[in-house]
């Protein structure tokens, strides 16, 4: 698959909205809140044009109840894809092929739940690290412009440190979550 950052869209929270109220129609009571993540929710930085969306359920054994209704919306069910404990799924737009949602499900208790938040606030929040990142993406663009999978390992360790960063930002400011602009 090939790498592809573009400016940041504006459109990408409307696209996050809507795609979140498709979903709350086939998974039904036991969603809590989807929560749009990942570069795309981050404003002023270059992104991959897929939208990351991590629902909140109460039950994963519920949502993988409905997984023949999430494949209805035109959603590959992936299941855990090698992260325990949580759902993954992804849209092509029919008419390109193109990529358009990754979706990651998980339990509200799970701790990657936190995670995920925590560094999208913290980017959010500190929009020098926002450009850091985005350096590190163009970096790994770079170098991998056709491989995706290599890519994201390009990117992986300065993640996984701002990860720690955004963790304990959250922790010594008892920040909230911060709504992105």
């Amino acid at each position: 698959m090939k790498v592809e950052l573009v400016p940041h869209q504006p459109d990408w929270a409307r696209m996050a909205a809507n795609e979140a109220a498709r979903l709350r129609t086939v998974i039904g009571d036991n969603l809590i809140e989807v929560l749009h993540i990942g570069s795309t929710s981050i404003p002023g930085i270059m992104s991959k044009p897929v939208v990351d969306l991590m629902p909140l359920v109460n039950s994963l054994a519920a949502l993988d109840a409905r997984a023949n209704a999430i494949k209805t919306l035109g959603y590959q069910w992936r299941g855990e894809f090698g992260l325990p404990g949580r759902r993954y799924f992804s849209f092509d737009d029919p008419a390109t092929g193109l990529r358009r949602y990754n979706v990651h499900a998980y339990q509200r208790d799970h701790p990657d739940v936190r995670r995920h938040l925590a560094f999208r606030d913290y980017l959010c929040a500190h929009p020098d690290q926002a450009k850091a990142y985005e350096a590190q993406k163009r970096r790994a663009a770079a170098l991998h412009p056709e491989d995706v999978l290599a890519y994201n390992d390009a990117k992986s360790d300065w993640i996984k440190s701002c990860e720690q960063r955004a963790l304990r930002w959250v922790n010594e400011t008892s920040a909230q979550r911060v709504k992105c602009p």
